[in-house]
């Protein structure tokens, strides 16, 4: 069976991107984002953007500007959109009848921010034994106070190319790598 894809793209909402806030290589990413998600459209692999709902915190209230995402990301009217509650966006939401009904069995991460939301989505998503490839350069975060975001990032991208999988796998590639890739299927 072929795997079919989907691309998601995790929290790139304006409330996470402020001056208080600023995250690693923010144009880079929305431009590796906006060129996979062309690519993805293209092949008909749902683009699903994912935005954190945190009503419960009186924050990122949907329909906020906090909550809207980012200007530069380019949105289509076949994206999906999804709500998440927690770091993992697979908690409470609708993500997951969503790739059962769509067929999807491989999944590729970008998004912020690195070391909460897109790190607890890939673990979630290797319990649930989908294929997973991380992009290595289309996520993004903040600096740390023990820890600089261009680290923090490497580190990730470490820690997912040496786990271990369940029935599914994991790979960290660069965006020129995936793009390659992706055009050749």
């Amino acid at each position: 069976m072929k795997n079919k894809k989907a691309l998601f793209i995790i929290d790139m909402q304006k409330g996470s991107f402020t001056a208080k806030t600023p995250r690693h290589d923010t144009r880079g990413v929305v431009n590796r984002i906006n060129s996979l998600s062309q690519i993805f459209r293209a092949l008909d692999f749902p683009v699903i953007f994912i935005q954190h709902d945190g009503t419960k915190s009186n924050e990122f209230i949907p329909n906020t500007t906090e909550w809207e995402l980012l200007d530069d990301l380019k949105t289509h009217p076949t994206d999906i959109l999804i709500n998440k509650y927690a770091n993992d966006v697979f908690y409470n939401s609708s993500l997951q009848s969503e790739l059962t009904a769509l067929g999807v069995n491989e999944l590729f991460i970008t998004g912020c921010a690195t070391d909460f939301c897109v790190e607890s989505t890939i673990q979630s998503g290797i319990t649930k034994d989908y294929n997973i490839t991380v992009v290595a350069d289309a996520h993004t975060t903040g600096n740390r106070p023990h820890l600089k975001a261009e680290k923090v990032i490497e580190h990730y991208n470490w820690i997912w190319q040496n786990m271990i999988p369940t029935q599914g796998r994991i790979d960290v590639k660069n965006f020129e790598q995936i793009k390659k890739e992706i055009i050749a299927y």
